[in-house]
């Protein structure tokens, strides 16, 4: 019986309409039949992309598209202003580890960075992507956001890898985010959450400082000679 030999090919590509992820499938049939023999191979292959946006396109993602938004900051700028309803799951997390080397690294970053910028002391989060997994399915949409734009990019390459193919970020993260664009919860507006330690304490006394030198050189422009009468009554030194 004569060999019979046949070859097929078709490719399928699809595109959503925010043009942030593809999906190329790739069928591939060939082979010969003998003796009632076949053979047959298929291939699906998934590519996705991170779709960067900025805040009032996030909002429509979210009310449009139904993309679910997803924290990856660490607790403690979560605690201080998060947009609500949102799902917290941290990129890193406190690093508590007690090796000679983890203790050494924690006292350096705790008198510094610790200290002036009030940043906890963490590490990579190794169950981030299996946590998330936990709560959403890989076709899930997910907006991730941090607070300055770089954690919630090396999350979405993370998920990526796990297989999600719906991710987008927030350009520049919630600090470029303006007041009242999103519905928070918290202590603070969501571009501040970063802010913490000794540089909030030197604002403050910086902000402090220029209301009263603002206030002086009213009261001296508008009141001279009362003024006048002040600076000749303070002691000489």
């Amino acid at each position: 019986m004569a060999a019979i030999g046949c070859c097929c090919f078709s490719t399928l590509s699809s595109r959503s309409n925010l043009g942030t992820s593809w999906l190329v499938l790739e069928t591939h049939r060939g082979g010969t039949m003998e003796e009632g023999k076949s053979f047959r191979r298929r291939r699906l292959e998934i590519k996705a992309e991170v779709d960067y946006v900025k805040a009032e396109e996030a909002k429509k993602l979210i009310a449009v598209e139904g993309y679910a938004i997803l924290d990856v900051r660490d607790k403690t700028q979560y605690d201080r202003a998060h947009i609500k309803q949102c799902y917290h799951v941290p990129l890193f997390i406190e690093n508590q580890d007690n090796d000679f080397g983890t203790i050494i690294k924690r006292t350096v970053h705790n008198n510094f960075s610790g200290l002036f910028f009030g940043l906890p002391f963490t590490k990579l989060n190794p169950d981030f992507v299996q946590s998330v997994k936990s709560q959403f399915s890989p076709e899930s949409k997910l907006l991730l956001v941090c607070q300055e734009g770089l954690r919630s990019a090396a999350a979405a390459n993370r998920l990526e890898q796990g297989g999600f193919q719906n991710i987008a970020c927030i350009t520049s993260g919630l600090q470029s985010v303006k007041p009242g664009t999103f519905e928070t919860v918290g202590s603070t507006e969501l571009q501040d959450a970063g802010k913490a330690g000794l540089v909030t304490v030197q604002g403050k006394i910086s902000a402090i400082l220029g209301t009263v030198l603002i206030c002086a050189f009213l009261f001296i422009t508008f009141f001279p000679e009362q003024a006048e009468q002040i600076l000749q009554m303070a002691p000489a030194s």
